[in-house]
């Protein structure tokens, strides 16, 4: 898909102070996080630049590898770079020295999902050369001052914070992308660069050494370091080919209480549906009591389905917390496609809810802080669960929450890539999807937030805050019916909690889940007062009654008019 080439060379000067690197992976990480180039320029003006940019190349590339597969390129970068920054300004403060302070220029490209990322800070920099034509994708963070010799504006390590430029570009085959510092690009014009990165496309390791050369040869006295990577064919994914590798494994026959499949022996049918079967099973190595899932035959010819179902798993994988269901890792090779969960030994969400009706908010709260801990674990790792209701919320004996079922998760690092599986439809359920899921508007963790705030709505109340499922229409418009109308008993800092976490607009709605759980436990002053709630919202029945009255009075007064006359 890449080929690549790279070059750097102290040059006139006695150390070279430059760090550059290059990593094509040759597994599935090619697929989840994709192809890196990166290059540094350590500031000259104190002896630690060439530690400083050794430390961001090398730094960045493992932390970037080791970053979750599911944050997105510049979420997983800039939280790199900015630990990174951070240690290297501590690390020089902690010195005591000036002429030791950890600086450096940084420039870096990674090609994922047919797009070109490119980080910057200084002046190292980044071209894209297509059909002959170059072009410079990042800004040099020069000052001049006064008529002075332009000097740094920004750099890595020169102070506690740092803004880093991000810019995304389009990638075609034939592209060719350059990364050079400033020993190179200064002594070679653009069009110098361009004709070299023609003649030398073929070659890339011995085009970053000719052009390297070419710059020493008409004067640099810099440091030199250049990075060539040429994109042989935009990332795609063919789906016959991507569906034999889903369904290499055959999807498993219907299981009967007994029968045993890859060590675990089916107790009973726990559950099933169209579109799923899950067992209670024992795992004959360990003798503990497991949760098969299993696709349905139904669905065997159905790519996307395969992909989502497999998709659960991926999920489940990479998220440790005690408010999600553990998936538990295969012990060996399978025989069939299914994955296996830990038993959560308790009842539904939904089945607690019919048992305690309209509960006293004592037993909501603590229900709800759990749901939304275990919601902040999907979204540290920019994940949305997109489908939280109470049939997917778990009970267990001791009172913990965990929620299960992650097939309509949204994941962000796995936007960015291409899929001929991925399926754009809303997956919700009705009723606890958040208005932006099937309007074609961002899904973000407020939409989860929608749906806490629906359940903890229906948990006090017994009703949903719209009065039931919202249509496409309606999502636009709806009156929200306050929770007082059912249960008078309810706060009204409560109420006031329940109808910011439900607003239609996502951006009106509370930024995090603990800003919601926060309001339900501490009174807002902003909702202590009922009388800023329309009428018509806080108390629907005395405003119609107010309007029948006023109705009443205008017609008797009418009749004793005529009557009169």
């Amino acid at each position: 898909m890449i080929a690549a080439g790279q070059f750097s060379t102290a040059g006139i000067k006695s150390q070279n102070d430059d760090a550059c690197g290059i990593l094509v992976p040759k597994d599935g990480t090619l697929f989840t996080k994709g192809v890196v180039a990166v290059v540094a320029d350590g500031v000259s003006s104190s002896e630690a630049g060439r530690e400083a940019a050794e430390a961001c190349v090398r730094g960045y590339i493992s932390d970037y590898f080791s970053a979750p597969d599911s944050w997105t390129v510049k979420t997983a970068s800039h939280r790199i770079l900015g630990a990174l920054n951070r240690w290297l300004y501590g690390t020089a403060q902690r010195a005591y020295r000036c002429d030791r302070a950890l600086l450096t220029t940084l420039s870096i490209a990674v090609f994922k999902g047919g797009l070109a990322h490119v980080f910057h800070v200084g002046d190292t920099r980044v071209y894209r050369w297509r059909n002959g034509t170059l072009e410079c994708l990042t800004r040099d963070h020069m000052i001049a001052l006064r008529g002075d010799k332009p000097v740094l504006a920004r750099a890595m390590g020169a102070d506690v914070n740092i803004e880093i430029d991000y810019r995304t570009a389009s990638v075609e085959a034939g592209d060719v992308f350059l990364l050079t510092t400033d020993g190179v690009y200064q002594w070679l014009p653009d069009g110098l660069l361009s004709a070299q990165i023609a003649l030398h496309r073929d070659n890339l390791e011995r085009g970053a050494r000719a052009i390297v050369e070419l710059a020493q040869a008409r004067g640099s006295d810099d440091n030199l370091t250049c990075q060539l990577l040429r994109i042989d064919e935009v990332p795609k994914v063919d789906e016959e080919s991507f569906y034999r590798r889903l369904a290499k494994l055959p999807f498993p026959p219907p299981l009967e209480p007994g029968m045993v499949l890859d060590g675990y022996r089916i107790v009973r049918e726990m559950h099933a549906s169209r579109r799923t079967q899950v067992y209670l099973a024992v795992d004959t190595r360990t003798d503990k009591h497991v949760v098969l899932k299993t696709p349905s035959v139904n669905y065997a010819d159905d790519p996307r389905y395969i992909d989502r179902f497999l998709h659960e798993e991926w999920v489940g994988r990479r998220i440790d917390n005690v408010h999600v269901a553990k998936i538990v890792p295969a012990d060996g090779p399978r025989q069939c496609l299914y994955y296996v969960m830990e038993h959560v030994n308790g009842q539904t969400l939904r089945q607690w809810m019919n048992d305690h009706p309209a509960a006293p908010l004592s037993q909501v709260r603590p229900i709800v802080e759990q749901l939304a801990k275990g919601l902040r674990a999907f979204h540290r790792l920019d994940m949305v669960h997109q489908d939280i209701k109470p049939e997917n919320v778990l009970i267990d004996l001791d009172g913990t929450v965990k929620i299960v079922d992650f097939g309509s998760t949204k994941i962000a690092g796995l936007e960015e890539t291409p899929s001929p599986e991925r399926n754009e439809d809303p997956l919700a359920t009705m009723g606890y999807a958040a208005p932006e899921l099937f309007l074609d508007s961002p899904c973000t963790n407020r939409s989860d937030g929608y749906a806490l705030g629906v359940i903890a709505y229906e948990m006090l109340t017994g009703k949903l805050p719209y009065g039931g499922a919202l249509s496409r229409k309606a999502a636009r418009s709806a009156t929200y019916i306050p929770a007082r109308t059912h249960v008078e008993s309810i706060p009204p800092w409560v109420d006031g909690a329940l109808r910011k976490a439900v607003q239609l607009s996502y951006d009106r709605r509370y930024e995090s889940s603990s800003e919601f759980i926060y309001d339900l436990s501490h009174p807002n002053p902003a909702f202590m007062q009922q009388g800023s709630v329309p009428l018509l919202e806080a108390n629907p029945i005395r405003f119609w009654k107010m309007v029948c009255l006023v109705l009443l009075a205008i017609n008797v007064a009418t009749w004793l008019f005529v009557s009169w006359r």
